[in-house]
Parts: C-alpha cells; structure tokens; sequence
C-alpha cells in the first residue's frame, strides 16, 4: 500500500508543478489554488508512505518521478527542447529510481 502511496504522490507532484507554471507566478488564481492544493495532498502522501518506507528511498522516488514526469510533459506538451542528451540523463533517473525500488523489496 505504501508503495502505491508513492506512486501516486509522485504523479501529483508532476500535476502540482504544472499547475504552478499555469499560474503565472500566482497571477492567476485558480492554478494557483490548484497547483497548493494537490502540493499538499502529494505532501501527505509522502508523509503515510513514510510510515513504513525509508526516508532515503521514498523522497528520492518521489522526486524522481516529479522530475521526469514534469521534464517529458514539458517536452511533449508545451514545446521545451528535448534533446538526446537530455533523454539519456532523464532515463539515468528513472533506472535510479526503478533501482531503489528492486533494492527495497
């Protein structure tokens, strides 16, 4: 359950900076709401997840996800550069973050 927790934390934070970059420096009010609101529910499932994950692979996770799932939706979506390079460190996270968790179990 805590590792479902996680995931889906993780997927929350890619939403939440999202989001943020909608709101225009909190110039615009509802992405702005939005963007606190699900960083705050992604906050919490962290903290349950914490309940039985350590720290070191939780948070590490939990960022890994937000950063790539924020870097390709960036790509995809809203036309910021994707370079070869780029792909390479962003797959250099994720076999990080599929490693922490094969190391956890």
């Amino acid at each position: 359950m805590a590792w479902g927790l996680l995931a889906v934390a993780g997927l929350l934070e890619i939403v939440w900076a999202l989001a943020l970059k909608q709101a225009d420096g909190f110039t615009r009010l509802w992405p702005s709401l939005i963007g606190v609101g699900v960083a705050l529910l992604s906050l919490v499932l962290l903290g349950v997840a914490l309940k039985s994950l350590p720290v070191s692979i939780a948070y590490a996770i939990w960022v890994g996800i937000g950063v790539f799932g924020v870097a390709m939706f960036g790509a995809l979506f809203l036309g910021e550069p994707l370079s070869g390079t780029k792909l390479i460190f962003l797959a250099l996270i994720m076999i990080g973050v599929a490693g922490l968790r094969v190391m956890e179990t």
